[in-house]
């Protein structure tokens, strides 16, 4: 299925980011880092055109300030969609990368790549529930929209609006303060 343009903001760097702590459906503020990041966005997005762009923000503080940093001279108010926030990881939320475990194994990587690690959360949101999340937020949207969420939910709003297989998100470029564009099915960072 084809979908609108979609510009795909992360948010700047946290505190929990910076110790390697699994966020989640938790949050942690902004560092100065950060905030530095969500400058560099504005400076970005200020040689764009967004009038008429949707935008819509993770409700999660770390996506939200981002956003607010970012877009504050070109976007007179900031619409929350829920389905936007980061995956869930369950019982693995504010732990350290280091402190989680499958099975009894410390897990700091798996066979499948570093991101198949989301896939083991213990009452954890996984894949299927996310990507069935990010294809009905897709198949929503009306026209071209900018997107302000989070690392794993990014990658797969960009797999699903490319039509590729989740197993794919390992391919997807990540990193705070980016923006990554989908449009007619091809990917490219701004």
């Amino acid at each position: 299925m084809g979908y609108f343009p979609i510009y795909v903001m992360r948010h700047g760097e946290t505190e929990w980011n910076a110790e390697g702590r699994f966020q989640g459906a938790l949050n942690s503020p902004l560092t100065e880092t950060g905030r530095g990041h969500a400058h560099q966005l504005a400076a970005k997005m200020a040689e764009l055109d967004l009038t008429q762009f949707d935008i819509r923000v993770s409700p999660q503080g770390r996506a939200f300030e981002t956003a607010a940093i970012a877009l504050a001279r070109q976007a007179a108010f900031l619409r929350t969609d829920d389905r936007l926030r980061e995956i869930d990881v369950g019982l693995w939320s504010g732990k350290l990368r280091s402190e989680v475990s499958a099975n009894g194994i410390v897990l700091e990587d798996t066979p499948d790549g570093p991101l198949a690690l989301y896939e083991h959360a213990p009452e954890g949101e996984g894949f299927a529930a996310l990507r069935a999340r990010c294809t009905a937020f897709l198949n929503d949207l009306t026209g071209p929209t900018l997107c302000v969420t989070h690392g794993i939910t990014s990658r797969m709003l960009r797999t699903v609006a490319m039509d590729q297989p989740s197993a794919s998100l390992e391919h997807r470029p990540g990193g705070q303060g980016m923006v990554h564009v989908v449009e007619n099915g091809v990917h490219r960072t701004l």
